[in-house]
């Protein structure tokens, strides 16, 4: 199969054709398969990111920085990108994932997408990479908004609900599972004017407290939503 159309996508020729090939294999297919590529690139492909919002928003501090680098390596992007690069022409999948629809699963392109950019630091440099990254990046890139994604959702929620003078939200332990050193979180938000509780798990209270609040903003912010007229831009891409 020739790559001369994907190449040209990426920006970027390849030196050695095999590195490409292998980043575009999936595991079902057998090995060599891209998996090392993807370790490898999701590294170089935080690198650059992170290179680029220190740069550029010099007055960010380092959780902001964190947030808007992770609202930016999420799968989601990296499927959107990869899908952009029309990838699932190339991917070599088993035949199971290929039946079962693999070649359009989100977490297959953005493994695969990763696994390029490992790729191509292998074939070149870690500077030619970060160009190529910032290229396929550069619509997200321009279009982050810091107001928003440099805060994190308990924070976003309490100024949704301040600004229409609510009640702030409570956060509840329901439960808490596993031994001391290896706990999970059950936390309960709930904001009763509203009549709004959502639930959710985590590794810490405050990773729960976190998407419990997300989970609570989505409702709210929903498109068919009743509860408010508030438009929270580009709330989606918060992690907790």
């Amino acid at each position: 199969m020739s790559f001369l159309e994907l190449e040209r996508s990426l920006g970027y020729k390849f030196r050695n054709s095999n590195l490409l090939e292998l980043a575009l294999t999936h595991r079902s297919n057998g090995s060599p398969h891209n998996e090392r590529l993807e370790f490898l690139g999701d590294s170089v492909l935080n690198f650059a990111i992170t290179i680029f919002l220190f740069e550029k928003y010099s007055d960010v501090d380092e959780g902001g920085l964190s947030r808007l680098r992770a609202s930016l390596v999420q799968q989601n992007s990296l499927a959107t990108i990869a899908s952009e690069l029309n990838l699932s022409r190339y991917l070599k999948l088993g035949e199971g994932e290929l039946k079962s629809g693999g070649c359009n699963r989100p977490s297959i392109l953005a493994d695969c997408l990763e696994a390029i950019f490992g790729a191509i630091f292998k074939d070149s440099s870690f500077n030619e990479v970060k160009i190529v990254i910032e290229k396929q990046f550069v619509k997200l890139l321009n279009n982050l908004d810091l107001k928003t994604m440099c805060k994190d959702a308990k924070s976003l929620l309490q100024e949704l609900l301040q600004s229409r003078k609510i009640s702030l939200p409570r956060y509840l332990i329901v439960n808490i599972n596993g031994a001391a050193h290896n706990q999970r979180f059950e936390i309960e938000c709930v904001i009763s004017e509203l009549n709004i509780k959502t639930k959710s798990v985590g590794d810490t209270r405050r990773a729960a407290e976190q998407s419990a609040a997300k989970m609570a903003i989505d409702i709210i912010t929903s498109s068919n939503s009743n509860y408010l007229d508030f438009n929270l831009y580009n709330y989606k891409s918060i992690k907790a």
